[in-house]
C-alpha cells in the first residue's frame, strides 16, 4: 500500500508528534559526549524520578523487542522458563528472540481477554527443584495487553505477590503503558512498582516518539551489571541523546498522557459508530487504543483494506484488529465508518 492516508493498522504508523521532533531537532546542535554520559540523558532520567521515584536503575535502548529481551535476560538464567499470554508479544510478535538469545523457555497461557491470571498459569507451576524440567522464573504481562484490555492495579497486585511468594519476579511489557495509565485514571508508578512490578519494558514508540524505549528495574538488584547486557546486546546506542531528548520532552508537561488520551478517544469513537451496525460485532472491550471485531466477509475486509490499511487478527473468523494512534482524526473515523456502511 503505497499511500500515506492515516490507517487504523498499528499506532507505529503514525509519524512523530512535533514537539517530539523539535527536541531532537534541538539536540542535534552541537557536540556532546556519547554513550549516554551527556545532559539530555541526565535530564530524561530525572523526568522518570519524577514518575517512579529515585529508587529504580533506567536503561534507554533503541525498540521495544530489546528491552523485552534484555529486560527479562537481567533476571533469568538459560534454565529457566517465563510464563506468558498466548498473545504476548514475546510469544508471537518476536521472531523467537527472547528464546533464542536467553535461552530460557517460554510457557504460554490460553488467554481469550489478553491477560494472566494466577488460575490460568498454575498449569505450569511445577517441577521446581526438578533438574529435567524448565525453572519457572518470570511472570511477563503486557500492559495494555494486546488484545487491548487493561490490568487493574488489583489484578497486577496479585500477579506480583504470586510470583514473589514463590521466588519469581514480574515482568511487564508496556509498549502501550501510557494508554493503560490514562484507561486507569493512574499514574504509572501506582500499577507498576507500587505493586510489585520488577521489571518494566517503558515504551514511547507507539505514542508519538520517533523510537527508543526504556528499560526500568524497579527491582533494582536485577539492575546490576545490566550496563554490560546492554552492550553485549548491541543497545548501547552512541549518539543516546536523540533517545533521551525524545523521552525527556514526552514526559514533559503531560505530552504523554495527551497522545494517549486522545488515541483511546479515538478508539471509543470508532467503537461507538460501528457498535450499532449490526453486521459487526465488537469481541473485547475497548479500554485503550485498539478494537477488535467480526466483520461478515473477506470479501468487505478485503475492500476496507484497499483504502484504509489494517490487519487481520483471526482470519479464521474474520476478527480484524483496528489501531487508534495519537495523530488519528475525528474526520478519519467518521469517512471510515462511511465507508463500511457503504461497502455494506
Amino acid at each position: 500500500m503505497t499511500t500515506n492516508k492515516r490507517g487504523f493498522a498499528s499506532d507505529n504508523n503514525s509519524g512523530v508528534h512535533p514537539e517530539i521532533m523539535k527536541a531532537m531537532l534541538d539536540a542535534n546542535i552541537g557536540h556532546t559526549v556519547g554513550y549516554g554520559d551527556d545532559i539530555y540523558t541526565e535530564r530524561a532520567k530525572t523526568k522518570f524520578y519524577e514518575h517512579f521515584g529515585t529508587d529504580i536503575d533506567i536503561y534507554f535502548v533503541f525498540i521495544g523487542t530489546a528491552a523485552n529481551v534484555l529486560g527479562l535476560h537481567a533476571a533469568t538464567r538459560s534454565w529457566n522458563a517465563v510464563i506468558c499470554a498466548e498473545t504476548a508479544h514475546i510469544n508471537v510478535d518476536e521472531c523467537g528472540a527472547p528464546e533464542k538469545f536467553n535461552g530460557f523457555k517460554l510457557l504460554s497461557v490460553d488467554s481469550p481477554k489478553g491477560k494472566l491470571t494466577v488460575e490460568s498459569i498454575k498449569q505450569h507451576m511445577h517441577g521446581f527443584g526438578f533438574e529435567h524440567h524448565s525453572q519457572p522464573k518470570i511472570i511477563s504481562i503486557t500492559q495494555a495487553t494486546e488484545m487491548g484490555t487493561v490490568y487493574t492495579v488489583d489484578e497486577i497486585k496479585t500477579l506480583a505477590d504470586f510470583a514473589h511468594e514463590n521466588d519469581m519476579y514480574l515482568h511487564m511489557d508496556g509498549a502501550r503503558i501510557a494508554n493503560a495509565a490514562v484507561s486507569l485514571g493512574l499514574g504509572f508508578k501506582e500499577f507498576t512498582k507500587d505493586v510489585g512490578v520488577d521489571i518494566l519494558s517503558f515504551g514511547g514508540t507507539k505514542n508519538g516518539m520517533m523510537y527508543g524505549e526504556a528499560i526500568i528495574f524497579l527491582n533494582k538488584e536485577l539492575g546490576k551489571d545490566f550496563m554490560y547486557v546492554r552492550k553485549q546486546g548491541m543497545q548501547l546506542a552512541s549518539k543516546m541523546r536523540f533517545i533521551s531528548a525524545q523521552f525527556e520532552r514526552y514526559l514533559s508537561d503531560n505530552l504523554w498522557h495527551q497522545n494517549a488520551n486522545h488515541s483511546n478517544k479515538m478508539a471509543q469513537l470508532l467503537a461507538s459508530k460501528v457498535k450499532d451496525i449490526p453486521q459487526i460485532k465488537i469481541t473485547q472491550k475497548v479500554e485503550a487504543n485498539g478494537i477488535f471485531a467480526i466483520l461478515p466477509s473477506r470479501e468487505l475486509i478485503e475492500e476496507l483494506m484497499d483504502e484504509y490499511f489494517f490487519y487481520d487478527w483471526d482470519e479464521s473468523k474474520n476478527e480484524i484488529r483496528w489501531m487508534c494512534s495519537f495523530d488519528t482524526l475525528e474526520e478519519d473515523i467518521f469517512n471510515f465508518v462511511e465507508l463500511i456502511k457503504k461497502k455494506l
